[in-house]
């Protein structure tokens, strides 16, 4: 993978820790130029760091007006886990990704790449289209409305399972959204991954989390997500468009052979 993404300038959301964190290490050891997002200030591996909530329209658009030009690879990492308030945690993982996202569209150079760090907790996006489609609209203002309208709330997690299915399918949906200047939109689904926020999905899904734990062999680390990142952010995948990758240790697979009998 050497230097597949070097003298690229990269905005990494959700930087300073976990994935995102490692994201930048890797992305910075092969030569790319790293913006880190977060509202915990930590400055490694990045070349500047802005500091912004992400849960508020205000600020993400202030840092649109910072962000420089001529960027080649967006990774919208940041999000919150299902412990978190509901309406907070939408708008953080959905909301606010796609203001931002949708933003920073003019300052991306032609042929660069978003990648949305999705979750396997996305996987039954199909049982829940008709509320993806009633979250096209969804925004800052009329997020708690939503909440109660389409039963997303905390319980059980499943504010944040929803705001994973949303933006799988967003990321389906954008496959050809700028392909008139070659942006590619794609996605990764995390399996159960070792970062400080894994105690929290431990502590909302309960037997489920248990369950899952006795058929994985380990979980996940953030150097298992990271090049899967990076070989979506490189010059290697122009012809990879609107796809989620499972990067979950054979999770969804596992899932889907029970599903079908095989």
């Amino acid at each position: 993978m050497k230097d597949l993404v070097k003298g690229k300038r990269i905005v990494v959301t959700g930087s300073s820790s976990g994935i995102g964190w490692e994201t930048a290490r890797l992305l910075s050891e092969q030569g790319a130029e790293v913006l880190g997002v977060d509202l915990t200030k930590n400055f490694d591996h990045v070349e500047e760091l802005y500091r912004a909530d992400l849960s508020d329209a205000r600020a993400i658009d202030a840092l649109l007006d910072v962000l420089p030009e001529d960027i080649d690879g967006l990774v919208n990492n940041a999000g919150l886990p299902p412990t978190q308030d509901a309406s907070k945690l939408l708008r953080v993982n959905l909301i606010g990704l796609k203001r931002l996202t949708r933003g920073l569209i003019p300052k991306l150079a032609d042929g660069a790449s978003i990648v949305n760090v999705a979750s396997l907790a996305g996987f039954g996006w199909p049982q829940a289209v008709d509320a993806i489609k009633a979250a096209e609209h969804l925004d800052f203002h009329n997020v708690d409305d939503f909440i109660t309208r389409w039963n997303v709330s905390s319980e059980g997690g499943r504010s944040y399972f929803f705001s994973k299915e949303a933006l799988i399918a967003w990321t389906m949906q954008n496959r050809w959204t700028w392909r008139d200047r070659g942006i590619r939109m794609n996605a990764v689904s995390p399996g159960p991954v070792d970062t400080p926020i894994l105690g929290d999905f431990l502590q909302t899904l309960g037997a489920r989390a248990e369950e899952d734990r006795k058929v994985m062999d380990r979980p996940g680390t953030p150097q298992d997500i990271a090049p899967v990142i990076a070989f979506l952010l490189s010059d290697m995948t122009t012809w990879i468009r609107g796809t989620n990758i499972p990067t979950d240790g054979g999770m969804a697979s596992n899932i889907l052979c029970n599903m079908h009998g095989l």
